[in-house]
């Protein structure tokens, strides 16, 4: 017998198919589904039953039907596609320059779910191959709500991956926002409530999986302390790595004449972010990695270059924009923290000086009634509160676009369910200000992070 016979063999592919599906059940860990073996059994073996009800079988000579092979096409792509979406590798596009320059608007990305595990769909009535939105409505049904659920992967976040989440604010979003790159709570702390919904409701309320895809930094994890010092994390008393792909904003002064845009766009900035003041004359914000910084200072026509910073405690209407949002903390985009990150099991006493750091965590994250009575009391549950158990972890990201970036410094901790994957490759980039040849960024297809 060649190999050719064994390949063919119909024993031989129930074996492989059957060991294949075999492991995938004991990594899905509900094992009512090794039930599917039967059907596995039956379509290579005995085939009674057609599983495939919507192929047509052709008679030997017989013509086909070029409609019935599309449909045929098209179910077998969006079974597979779907399947390879949930549990492999999804696709992403990066919608902002928060990540710049590590990571470009118009950046293509397959994310991979394999390295912390896939979630099993918390909303599993959802049109393919839409994530929360299509022709302007909602693309999902709530009628089937899964509790979260994460299967094993390769390892859990770590400090300096980049990852894809979903953005935690996200559960409840204005269909008119008047600042449309702010979410739900930004606007409901400046405006009021009944104001906002009035002036640009209603509001649409997403579970966890459908809320919009973010790409950030994590810069620390559940249990450590984080500190930010002139935009610079400092975790556990130790400065964070200086990612290649980390800028800050520079005010920089010319001698009065703008600097070559070619010049900068070889270098890699963003020309769409970069404003020439004549009256300054420079440009009021640059954003410049360290490499960038060094290049711009070399410039003969470059006068002064100065970090654009918040000195602790300054601008005090900013600090409402900062997370925790008490407006008394001091804090603002550069200077923040201390800051403990949360963690699985770990008690903290409770008290109002703390509470507004967990208070989303105890009621929307953990799903626990949260209330405070007139005196100070804190109340779980109906019940009078000292302390708190977190019953999973949490994470703080932060944009590599450190002056350009909506992140954790503004809306709070990531939680561990709401961690989506990490992209590892980009498979396309394209810059939208551009004609359509040159939009194309050669030089980052199939980059690898």
């Amino acid at each position: 017998m060649n190999w050719k016979d064994i390949i063919t063999n119909k024993w031989v592919k129930l074996g492989f198919w059957a060991l294949l599906y075999i492991a995938w059940v004991i990594w899905l860990d509900n094992y009512w589904w090794l039930l599917g073996l039967g059907i596995i059994f039956d379509l290579i073996i005995t085939k009674k039953v057609k599983w495939l009800f919507w192929k047509k079988e052709y008679a030997p000579g017989e013509k086909h039907n070029v409609w019935l092979d599309w449909i045929d096409a098209i179910v077998f792509a969006v079974i597979v596609v779907t399947f390879i979406n949930i549990f492999f590798f999804q696709a992403f596009k990066i919608p902002s320059s928060s990540m710049e320059s590590s990571l470009y608007t118009g950046d293509h990305l397959f994310v991979s779910k394999l390295t912390y595990g896939p979630r099993i769909p918390q909303t599993p009535l959802t049109i393919p191959f839409t994530h929360n939105r299509i022709f302007g409505k909602e693309s999902y049904s709530t009628l089937i709500q899964n509790d979260y659920r994460r299967l094993k992967g390769f390892r859990s976040v770590e400090r300096g991956d980049v990852v894809v989440f979903n953005f935690p604010n996200g559960d409840t979003v204005l269909t008119r926002p008047i600042a449309p790159e702010r979410d739900y709570y930004w606007h409901v702390r400046n405006y009021g409530r009944e104001k906002i919904l009035a002036n640009c409701g209603p509001v649409i309320v997403r579970p966890v999986d459908k809320k919009d895809h973010y790409v950030k930094r994590c810069v620390a994890i559940a249990g450590d302390s984080l500190e930010v010092r002139d935009g610079i994390a400092w975790v556990n008393g130790k400065k964070e790595p200086d990612y290649p792909g980390r800028q800050f904003t520079y005010q920089v002064t010319t001698s009065g004449t703008p600097i070559n845009r070619d010049i900068l766009e070889e270098w890699g900035l963003n020309l769409a972010e970069l404003q020439f003041n004549r009256n300054l004359p420079g440009y009021p914000g640059m954003p410049l990695t360290e490499e960038m910084l060094r290049k711009v200072k070399s410039l003969s026509i470059v006068q002064d270059v100065r970090p654009c910073l918040y000195r602790p405690g300054e601008q005090p209407d900013f600090n409402n924009a900062v997370f925790p949002f008490t407006g008394d903390s001091g804090w603002n985009c550069d200077h923040m923290g201390p800051l403990w990150i949360p963690k699985k099991g770990v008690k903290v006493a409770l008290d109002a000086e703390n509470l507004p750091l967990y208070e989303r965590i105890i009621r929307d994250y953990e799903h626990n009634s949260l209330s405070v009575s007139a005196d100070g009391e804190i109340f779980i549950n109906g019940k009078p509160a000292t302390e708190y158990t977190f019953k999973q972890d949490y994470y703080f990201m932060m944009g590599d676009n450190r002056h350009n970036s909506l992140d954790s410094r503004f809306w709070g901790f990531v939680p561990e369910d709401h961690i989506v994957g990490r992209p590892v490759v980009i498979w396309l980039s394209t810059d939208a200000s551009k004609s359509f040849l040159k939009s194309i960024r050669w030089k980052r297809f199939f980059k690898f992070l």
